[in-house]
């Protein structure tokens, strides 16, 4: 099988019998370089990224994912395990190698009895939201609706939802896994318990997912949606914040923001292309509780735009993604945050000011609460102290303003990292190097390094924020 170490072959080395064979085989597609749609099919969100993989097998069951498996081990092929497509280092894509996309598989199924809702590897959580809020039901997940639900929960996932019932992975209760040899197996409490600790957080190093059995909540409609201040005030803004957010219930959710408003019909024109700060709230709760907590805030505060109002929750998770579409140029840094002191605070205005483009921000997500009761040894999320979750975001649509945003985001990162916790939400990062990884998963590098070695210690499964020696 290929590891990281040693030399992968190319799909194009093998030869056409061998390709015919494996085809015959496969009740999915298969797209190699030279097909109607491979150009398309290789595409990712991140449009940063450009590698051209020999083969992509769309799997349409499980059964697939263990041919795809068990074919590029037999010939030492590089694999990389695409669901929804946004990895930002693009790591659900491979040069020369054998991407395996869940995309086709779909099933969800909603246990409303139990709330549960079991959800194969191929779909969005926008999907999975359309059906569980059919049940008045929901998950914590990201903050927009095209995100895979594979690669955000093996990450931990966080967003709205996660003060009140915690990280993605901590609403997971079973997944169903192909691991290097080919071999199906269920990972839950009861087996496979080490597999299951090292999922919730260790990414995509130890198999393929192919489905998930996630806990469901009561949620509904939220009363959601954003306020924004002028940029002059971010440094206001955000002392009030960092002491404000911590201690209000945690039905209440608000991720902190810099941005350019946006020149959409739902802005004021004045407005447009401004330079703001900004809070997107998400309280869970009773709707008049929600409107007394933020009543407070417009007359401490008050905003120069907010559309923040009673909403079903499917809406506030899609609010976003016109806004973000597939096709865009992405680089982004991340850091885990317990403090927003003073002189973190200068250099983020310092660089909000400097905003390379319009769709460029800087977000701080809340991850205390619910997610800061598991222990940071209960599962291979690690930093369980945080306060926030921070991303660094470089967007354009233009590839020409790729190093502009690019050196902007890394020189905002370099200067606001010492007021870190040392470590990234491994969703967050691109490829970093190895002391990143580590970093990011402290004392649970040693651990998931055992459980890498006992389930996949050929390092078939490398693509990935790896796991290694």
């Amino acid at each position: 099988m290929a590891t990281a170490t040693t030399k992968s072959a190319s799909v194009k080395s093998l030869g056409g019998e061998i390709l015919r064979t494996f085809k015959s085989d496969f009740r999915g597609e298969l797209l190699q370089p030279g097909d109607k749609n491979y150009n398309e099919a290789r595409k990712v969100y991140n449009a940063m990224i450009d590698k051209q993989p020999g083969l992509i097998a769309y799997c349409s069951e499980v059964a697939d994912v263990v041919k795809a498996v068990r074919f590029a081990g037999a010939y030492n092929l590089d694999v990389a395990v695409r669901a929804g497509g946004h990895n930002g280092a693009g790591l659900g894509m491979c040069e020369d190698g054998l991407c395996i996309d869940l995309s086709k598989m779909k099933l969800i199924r909603v246990n409303q009895e139990a709330n549960t809702v079991l959800v194969e590897g191929g779909c969005t959580w926008g999907e999975v939201d359309q059906a569980t809020h059919a049940y008045g039901l929901a998950m914590p997940s990201g903050i927009i609706s095209t995100t895979g639900v594979g690669g955000l929960t093996l990450g931990g996932g966080h967003g709205h939802l996660s003060r009140k019932y915690g990280l993605t992975i901590d609403n997971l209760l079973e997944a169903e896994i192909v691991l290097a040899t080919g071999e199906v197996v269920t990972a839950n409490e009861q087996e496979h318990q080490d597999l299951f600790w090292a999922v919730r957080g260790g990414g995509g190093n130890f198999g393929v997912v192919t489905s998930f059995l996630f806990r469901l909540h009561p949620v509904s409609t939220v009363y959601a949606g954003p306020m924004f201040w002028e940029l002059g005030s971010a440094p206001e803004i955000l002392k009030w914040y960092r002491e404000f957010l911590p201690a209000a219930p945690e039905e209440l959710n608000g991720f902190f923001a810099f941005m350019a408003v946006p020149p959409a019909p739902s802005f004021p024109e004045h407005l447009h292309l401004q330079k703001v700060c900004g809070i997107v709230w998400c309280h869970c709760g009773k709707s008049d509780q929600a409107e007394e907590t933020l009543s407070q805030v417009r007359e401490k505060f008050p905003p120069i735009f907010e559309h923040v109002g009673a909403m079903p929750y499917p809406a506030l998770q899609s609010a976003f993604d016109a806004l973000y579409p597939k096709g865009h140029n992405w680089y982004w840094r991340g850091d885990f945050v317990k403090e927003i002191p003073d002189e973190a605070i200068e250099q983020h205005v310092k660089f909000a000011n400097e905003l390379p483009t319009m769709q460029s921000t800087m977000h701080l997500y809340p991850v205390d609460g619910a997610v800061n009761r598991v222990g940071k040894e209960d599962t291979a999320f690690s930093f369980r102290e945080a306060n926030w979750s921070q991303v660094i975001v470089g967007v354009d649509p233009d590839a020409k303003n790729n190093e502009r945003i690019t050196q902007w985001a890394k020189d905002y990162w370099k200067a606001i990292h010492p007021y870190s916790l040392g470590g990234a939400y491994v969703n967050f990062m691109m490829e970093e190097g190895q002391e990143r990884v580590k970093a990011t998963y402290r004392d649970n590098y040693d651990r998931l390094l055992k459980v890498k070695q006992k389930y996949d210690p050929s390092n078939f499964f490398h693509l990935n924020q790896n796991i290694k020696a």
